[in-house]
């Protein structure tokens, strides 16, 4: 059975006693509407949406952040918040950094998970800190926190390689950017992309119960 929670004005996020505390807040990031489902811009909100699965928690509307939230709780490592901004891609960080100032959250208790267009598709990134790289969602969130030092886990949503193939150099070069990252993923990448998402999964997890750190070296080197 799942489970719906509800936000209240208590600013105490429990935080649990183990050496896992750094994640309070997961956030994915997507387009809402039922007209983005499955498209590629949103395999951040795909990523949350199976771990929330996972944990058999369920989302709820919250007008106060303008985003679906839900709640991941457990003795030992503390509350997660997971959200998905109702904001479109490009103004993410309204909802992330209202969230994160009302329960006075530090960049570093956040996680961001959100699509990466210059990735291969199927392989996912985690990082400490660094520039957006052009993903306007992320570049919102950085802005309003006015540092780079947010972790976030990308997942590759690049045009598989074709050596060669005219088809190949048509996905990387020709294709607009916005169209690309709009459209669905095709039938011969889904077992890639689900297979991507659930080693985020993994990723997620790991963090949760042990640490940044040690999800990284495994997870990024196992791309």
């Amino acid at each position: 059975m799942t489970q719906r929670v509800e936000i209240t004005d208590n600013r105490q996020l429990t935080t649990g006693n183990s050496h896992c505390e750094a994640m309070r807040l997961l956030v994915g990031l997507g387009n809402p509407g039922r007209q983005y489902d499955g498209t590629r811009h949103n395999i951040g909100f795909a990523t949350v949406d199976a771990l929330a699965r996972q944990h058999q928690v369920e989302f709820s509307f919250s007008s106060k952040w303008n985003a679906d939230v839900a709640k991941i709780s457990h003795e030992g490592s503390g509350d997660l918040w997971l959200m998905k901004p109702r904001t479109l891609m490009n103004l993410s960080g309204t909802a992330v950094a209202s969230f994160a100032h009302f329960f006075r959250l530090t960049p570093a208790e956040i996680l961001i998970v959100l699509d990466d267009v210059m990735l291969p598709l199927g392989t996912i990134r985690l990082r400490s800190s660094g520039s957006a790289g052009g993903q306007r969602g992320l570049e919102s969130v950085l802005m309003h926190f006015s540092k780079e030092a947010v972790p976030r886990l990308r997942l590759g949503i690049g045009a598989i390689a074709e050596e060669d193939s005219d088809e190949g150099k048509i996905k990387s070069t020709q294709i607009a950017l916005s169209d690309y990252v709009l459209a669905r993923f095709e039938s011969k990448e889904l077992p890639l992309v689900q297979a991507a998402v659930q080693r985020a999964v993994e990723a997620l997890e790991m963090i949760r119960q042990q640490d940044f750190k040690t999800a990284m070296n495994k997870f990024n080197a196992s791309n």
